[in-house]
């Protein structure tokens, strides 16, 4: 029975993921610190399995990693300290802590030699300068060649995915060894942190219902790729052994949203039409951030929930019993 370790396991993607693995047999070490306003739950809130073949460690990734190295067949890296858009923009030096914890999983791998490193990137480490109003485009994977010339990412975090998926590269063409990387986009599900906009934004409008006048965040006129997280996990796991080493691959849908038509289109299914407006004083970020989908296209890829469909989850989510989590907040 194949064994895996899954780091921050406990945050959105990461728990997600972890029920994938273990409703597909293999067993699951899961390591998380559980920070502060990262979204990580401990697994007596989320788990619905038994632990026959899950095994929760509360460390520091860093710490276990520092131990005798123990095989596993697979390793998921998903271990990060990252947040919604405030996080990113007012506490970049933390997240640039995502560097040392990076360094350390390739540091332990190439002693441990795990079968397959799975590395989670970012739509982060993609350049800037390719995502603003003026000079925009679907960004393909392709964009980032580390034999040429890189650009500017977004950020401490967009910086910490791109010397990750180096490191990566390095790890696979220096050691000999099995390793590949996602890049999600704007990935989102019912029980996602309140930090990030999707569910902030679905659940301010059910609390403003009948209002007027509804804002969203900077101009509001801002591009996403949104993708719901059952996409991504199946994504992940039909191409974890398709991908040549080394490469990496989007999770995306190939379609830019804007905050302002997301929030029109959650407002219609509440059934109100306000003015949606921007707030210049919150954050904004780049201006155009969605993913080419040519290579996903190629395995077969393509998403099965529309944002429309996507939008209805979150709102009776939201609105059940099921979410006390997400409504406490």
């Amino acid at each position: 029975m194949a064994h895996a370790l899954v780091t921050g396991g406990c945050g959105f993607v990461g728990r997600h993921l972890v029920r994938r693995l273990l409703a597909e047999g293999l067993d699951v070490v899961c390591v998380d610190s559980l920070v502060a306003g990262t979204g990580a739950l401990h697994p007596d809130l989320w788990q619905g399995f038994g632990r026959s073949r899950f095994v929760f460690l509360q460390e520091d990734c860093r710490a276990f990693f520092a131990r005798p190295a123990e095989h596993f067949d697979y390793v998921f890296h998903l271990a990060a300290l990252v947040g919604g858009r405030v996080t990113l923009e007012t506490q970049a030096l933390d997240v640039a802590e995502d560097l040392a914890v990076d360094a350390a999983l390739w540091q332990w791998a190439s002693r441990a030699n795990p079968g397959s490193v799975v590395f989670f990137s970012s739509s982060a480490a993609y350049p800037v300068s390719l995502q603003t109003a003026e000079n925009h485009r679907l960004l393909s994977e392709d964009m980032i060649n580390f034999d040429a010339a890189v650009g500017v990412p977004d950020l401490s975090y967009g910086w910490a995915k791109l010397t990750g998926e180096y490191l990566m590269k390095l790890y696979v063409e220096r050691y000999g060894r099995r390793a590949i990387a996602y890049r999600p986009f704007s990935g989102y599900g019912e029980d996602q942190d309140l930090a990030y906009p999707f569910p902030a934004i679905c659940r301010r409008l059910l609390a403003e219902r009948g209002a007027a006048e509804v804002f969203v965040w900077g101009s509001g006129r801002q591009c996403r790729d949104f993708i719901h997280i059952s996409d991504c996990i199946e994504f992940i796991w039909r191409t974890k052994e398709l991908l040549p080493d080394g490469a990496s691959l989007n999770l995306s849908t190939g379609i830019a949203t804007s905050f302002m038509e997301l929030a029109e289109t959650a407002c219609r299914q509440i059934g109100w039409q306000p003015a949606v407006v921007g707030r210049s004083s919150r954050p904004e970020g780049v201006f155009y951030r969605c993913g080419d989908t040519a290579l996903q296209r190629s395995y077969g890829l393509t998403p099965s929930i529309s944002l429309e469909t996507g939008i209805m989850q979150m709102l009776e989510y939201l609105q059940s019993e099921s979410a006390p989590y997400a409504l406490a907040i």
